[in-house]
This record gives C-alpha cells, sequence and structure tokens, in this order.
C-alpha cells in the first residue's frame, strides 16, 4: 500500500508509506492550493509536488497531511486538527514521536503555531516561500481591491468572524513570526516573478534579529532554475537533526 486516506472530523487526510522506512515522519501543512479528498491530493496531483514527495519516500520518510479546512489561514481550527492528526498517526504507525514539520505559504500560519504548542514533539520546520505574517499579508494586499475582497473573504470563514470583524483584529496583532529556541528552522525562498515581495522583504528585515534571538534560524534563496535542488536541500537539513531520537 502506497497511501492511505481516511477521515479526521469532517477533513480527509492522508499518509504516503515509505517502500523502506526509516522511522522518521514529516507532516506537511499546505499552501492556499492545497487540497486533500476520499481517493487523491494536490501532493499527488501537482507535477513538483509529486516528485519531491516521490523523493521524501525514497528517502524512507513517513508523509501525512490533512485537507486542513481548505484556505484556512492559520486558524485556531486547522492547528488543532493538526494536533489531532499527529496523535492519530502515533497511534496507528510505528514512527519517531518527533517529526519535521515542512510547510508552504499559508501553512506557514499553521506550523508556527504548532512549533509554539507542540515543543518537544517537532524535530526540524522547513518553511517553504512562507507567509510569516498574516497582518504583513493583509497590508499588503490592499493595494489589490480584488484580491484583497477575496482574502477577506476566505479570512472571514477560517475565523468564523464578519470580513470587518477579522479585518480589524488582524491589522491591529501585527504578529511577527516567534520561534522557539529549540526548534532547527530553514526558511527557503524560490526567487519567481509572483511571488509575494512583502513576505520576502519581511524575511529580509526580520534576518539579523534572527541572528541574534534565534541561532537555529537559516534562509536559502534559490533561482527557479535551481528548483531542482530542493528536494535534496529539505533531505540534507532533515538528516542533520536526525543524529538524536
Amino acid at each position: 500500500m502506497e497511501h492511505r486516506n481516511f477521515q479526521l472530523d469532517t477533513e480527509w487526510s492522508i499518509i504516503h508509506y515509505p517502500e523502506r522506512p526509516k522511522g522518521f515522519g514529516i507532516l506537511i501543512i499546505g499552501d492556499d492550493r492545497n487540497f486533500v479528498d476520499e481517493e487523491s491530493s494536490f501532493w499527488l496531483q501537482n507535477e513538483g509536488k509529486k516528485a519531491l514527495l516521490r523523493t521524501l519516500k525514497r528517502e524512507g520518510y513517513t508523509v501525512f497531511y490533512s485537507n486542513f479546512y481548505g484556505k484556512n489561514w492559520g486558524s485556531k481550527k486547522a492547528v488543532n486538527l493538526a494536533k489531532r492528526l499527529y496523535n492519530h498517526i502515533m497511534r496507528t504507525e510505528i514512527i519517531n514521536s518527533r517529526i519535521h514539520l515542512l510547510a508552504e505559504g499559508m501553512g506557514a500560519l499553521t506550523a508556527i503555531k504548532l512549533m509554539m504548542e507542540m515543543k518537544e514533539n517537532i524535530r526540524s520546520v522547513i518553511l517553504l516561500n512562507p507567509i510569516l505574517s498574516l497582518s504583513h499579508h493583509l497590508e499588503y494586499e490592499k493595494e489589490r481591491k480584488f484580491f484583497y475582497k477575496k482574502l477577506l473573504k476566505e479570512l472571514s470563514i477560517a475565523y468564523e468572524l464578519e470580513p470587518k470583524e477579522v479585518e480589524k483584529i488582524i491589522l491591529s496583532k501585527k504578529d511577527l513570526p516567534v520561534f522557539h529556541s529549540g526548534h532547527p528552522v530553514k526558511i527557503i525562498y524560490i526567487l519567481t516573478r509572483n511571488q509575494n515581495f512583502s513576505q520576502r522583504n519581511l524575511i529580509d528585515d526580520l534576518s539579523t534579529k534572527w541572528e541574534n534571538e534565534y541561532s537555529s534560524v537559516s534562509k536559502t534563496y534559490l533561482i527557479p532554475e535551481k528548483q531542482q535542488q530542493l528536494a535534496n536541500q529539505i533531505v540534507r537539513f532533515m538528516n542533520k537533526h536526525e543524529k538524536i531520537l
């Protein structure tokens, strides 16, 4: 069996099994295009993600993730489901209790909250093209009225609040990422034309602060022509933090 789809709460989740398990697990928290249904997932249908998944399985990793209520934008509901998924996998599979987190885009918002709530259960964290601050992202989207209105609607659904109310709460927070000092974190940014420069600039602005406060946070920029290096960079980083079980 290569993978198994199952339901937690109302949400479909999936686990991918390696041919030769090495005993370590990876929880993936996808971006706003992520989905899991009864039969498939974004990671099985997107060629780039499928290739990365293939590499992770070949390296012996057990990989699991959920639909996470679609465009959840780091909501409490998504964080709670991630913890439930972790507990379910620990009960049903034989893997080390300290897992790797791999989060992309919007998924980084959930991952950062998980790092604070599951401190001892997280081995390392990779953030790919991350959205690190929801307030920063919302401010950036203000200039693009159509996308801003769409984003507010998604946030309203995710946080179960009226659009005006959720806008006021998020913009007043100025939520800058806080990392738990015990977690090695690697931020990988792929430099494409259609990227969110707001979040990339935020990473650059915070780099000095991270170097002073969190020696375990590193960043890497990749040009599109070097994207084939992504899988190797991820695997190399995770391997480095598997010496202590």
